[in-house]
């Protein structure tokens, strides 16, 4: 599952990226600098896992990841093709969740690409492009749809009904996730779409280091636009964070954050979010060769959550045991979990829940 990080040039995208999967895309002080995306395999930082760690002592432990892109800038006019924005359009279209970062800080030793910061100019300049894009893809639907429809064909008035909905939405300045559609035809004719401003979002308020802890009059100013979107909102000093994770020392880092009023990195924040937004949930397997988080989605089967493992897993499915995280940390082994019949045995209509310690049987 992938995460796009937008926004305009300059706002701390690539800054952003960098503290998130340390792989030092270029970032620099000018527009454009990002042309091609960089993409980063980043760890969800999970206590649990260390926990299960902790109890089993493994050979190798592995995280959970979400895959980070970091997207050039966008400006007004991309969605006409000003700024290679088709290039980068179309790579927004290719992530699941988007991560709209907004410059929320006063420096002028860093340019803005409009003169002035201004973090709700600066979200509709975005979201006017990003809807244009969409409205450009709904009407040549539209066209292909109406056609059909005129002939009395049921399925096609219906799909034209929804597509004439959603152009109406974009025109008056809507995101496509916050235009109201019955969940079937958002199903049928809305999802197979990939509309950019259909796919969840969250804000990255960027701020200055005095306003890591509790944000500033900007980020009050997103909070209140955003207010009805369906929408998340993170505070981050990313100029403190790139410092921050350039120190080798974990103490150290702890240090700085705690000077600054923070208990942990916002970075870690923000990548839960991101596996969040992305509708992600983690299930473990433990045993003395490896302790692993697997990424499922949230209301995964057994079977499907064993098919992450191995397609075999899932076709020859026999049963789960099952274990609640809370009862491992409780009880502190398999044997003694057993001894006290916290042990769930489950079929294939269970449906996995957060945290949960799994051992499938299959037979293929």
């Amino acid at each position: 599952m992938k995460a796009g990080i937008v926004g305009l040039p300059n706002v701390g995208k690539s800054t952003l990226f960098n503290c998130l999967s340390n792989a030092k895309a270029q970032s620099a002080n000018f527009p454009f600098c990002t042309i091609e995306p960089n993409i980063g395999v980043v760890n969800v930082p999970d206590h649990r896992l260390e926990k299960l760690e902790s109890l089993v002592n493994p050979e190798r432990v592995l995280p959970a990841t979400v895959e980070i892109v970091d997207i050039a800038g966008l400006v007004k006019g991309a969605s006409k093709g000003e700024g290679l924005g088709n290039q980068f359009l179309g790579n927004i279209r290719e992530t699941d969740a988007i991560l709209h970062v907004l410059r929320c800080f006063d420096d002028d030793n860093v340019v803005h690409v409009d003169g002035n910061v201004n973090p709700i100019r600066d979200k509709e300049t975005i979201d006017i492009e990003l809807q244009l894009k969409d409205l450009e893809t709904v009407e040549k639907k539209l066209e292909k749809v109406k056609r059909a429809a005129k002939t009395g064909n049921k399925e096609a008035i219906k799909e034209q009904d929804t597509l004439l909905l959603l152009k109406a939405g974009l025109e008056a300045g809507k995101s496509v996730r916050g235009i109201v559609v019955n969940e079937d035809d958002r199903n049928d004719y809305v999802t197979p779409l990939q509309l950019i401003t259909d796919k969840p979002v969250l804000y990255v308020c960027n701020v200055d280091e005095a306003s890591a802890v509790s944000g500033n009059k900007y980020v009050d100013q997103v909070k209140e636009t955003v207010k009805d979107e369906n929408a998340e909102v993170l505070i981050l000093a990313v100029g403190i964070e790139a410092d921050i994770t350039e120190l080798d020392d974990y103490e150290e880092r702890q240090m700085f954050l705690s000077d600054i009023g923070l208990d942990e990195a916002g970075s870690a924040k923000l990548i839960r979010a991101a596996y969040k937004l992305l509708n992600q949930q983690t299930y473990f397997t433990a045993g003395v060769k490896e302790v692993r988080a697997w990424t499922i989605p949230v209301g995964a089967t057994a079977p499907q959550a064993a098919g992450v493992i191995h397609t075999d897993f899932e076709k020859g499915f026999i049963r789960a045991e099952v274990i609640a995280y809370d009862d491992y940390v409780t009880y502190g082994s398999e044997a003694k979990i057993k001894e006290a019949g916290k042990l769930k045995v489950e079929g294939k209509e269970y449906i996995v829940q957060d945290g949960d310690v799994m051992h499938f049987r299959f037979n293929v």
